[in-house]
């Protein structure tokens, strides 16, 4: 389960990237990795064995983003709301996705070397206690690579991000911090779950769905929308770049929708922001010098 391949392409394949990289990438590309289930019923396999395959696929994409020179790249690995479906299903995701995070710890080296950035984003109270040290710590320690950044929307739907946000902002009108009059969309983008990261440019989904499945419901207000009827398992890098293709052709109508106005904050809402976001990064840092205690008692 490596997450960096060093060379997954052909020289034809090499050959066609630097062709597309002659026209505008998408500086962050978000992606709906949908068909996994499908694609075992289709294929005859076992629910895990179609996970294994898209986890495959998600890490072949990062490295097509990469040759690519696209900075950012957002999956939607889990809803919050599949956390419905059987215990059995939910059992064995939730025990394949440790599993990815301790192999993505082992090789530490290479994510450094390439400079991936791990972020996390979701509703951490729905996993259990030692997948969030896990996850803290592949937080922790890619936290300064910059080539890349590589966003996990795990246990996420965007309703529970906008929710979590406004309960941020209530906190701090009763506190005294902000002002009711303080409220606007540019406070609330800045208690978001993805506060660190620009709107997606371009937002892939697989499988034939038309939907969206509230993911990434705020931000993509202006992206680049492509559907496409592969399932996750057997998206190509054909398919990919035929997304990429779909953006370029898009892209002088999305460049004027985009709005550049920089914003001006009173030192009030700042000071807020600045609090509440070392809050979350000091939360973060806590499960993972936990980790660290447990692993030293054991030891």
């Amino acid at each position: 389960m490596s997450w960096i391949n060093d060379n997954t392409l052909n020289w034809f394949q090499s050959l066609v990237l630097r062709i597309v990289k002659t026209g505008q990438i998408p500086g962050h590309v978000a992606l709906i990795m949908d068909g996994n289930r499908r694609y075992s019923n289709k294929q005859n396999l076992r629910k895990v064995e179609g996970t294994l395959r898209g986890f495959i696929k998600m890490t072949e994409t990062l490295n097509w983003c990469m040759h690519l020179g696209i900075t950012e790249i957002t999956v939607y690995a889990y809803s919050i709301e599949n956390f419905q479906r059987s215990k059995e299903e939910v059992d064995i995701f939730i025990d394949f996705v440790k599993q990815g995070f301790k192999c993505l710890l082992e090789e530490r080296e290479k994510l450094q070397k390439a400079g991936v950035c791990i972020r996390v984003i979701g509703n951490l109270s729905f996993l259990p206690k030692d997948m969030c040290k896990l996850i803290a710590e592949a937080i922790v320690i890619t936290k300064d690579n910059n080539k890349i950044i590589f966003n996990l929307a795990l246990s996420y739907t965007s309703r529970d991000e906008v929710t979590s946000a406004i309960r941020d902002i209530g906190r701090g009108v009763k506190r005294g911090e902000i002002l009711p009059e303080d409220v606007d969309e540019d406070l609330i983008n800045d208690c978001l779950y993805f506060y660190k990261s620009p709107n997606p440019d371009l937002l892939i989904r697989t499988s034939g769905e038309t939907r969206l499945s509230d993911f990434l419901m705020w931000q993509i207000a202006d992206s680049c929308i492509y559907f496409t009827d592969v399932l996750w398992p057997e998206f190509s890098i054909w398919n990919f770049l035929a997304a990429i293709f779909y953006y370029q052709r898009c892209f002088p109508d999305l460049q004027k929708k985009r709005n550049t106005t920089p914003i001006v904050r009173n030192s009030r809402v700042s000071m807020f922001i600045d609090k509440l976001h070392r809050e979350r990064d000091i939360m973060i840092e806590n499960m993972y010098l936990s980790d660290l205690s447990t692993v030293s008692r054991n030891k």
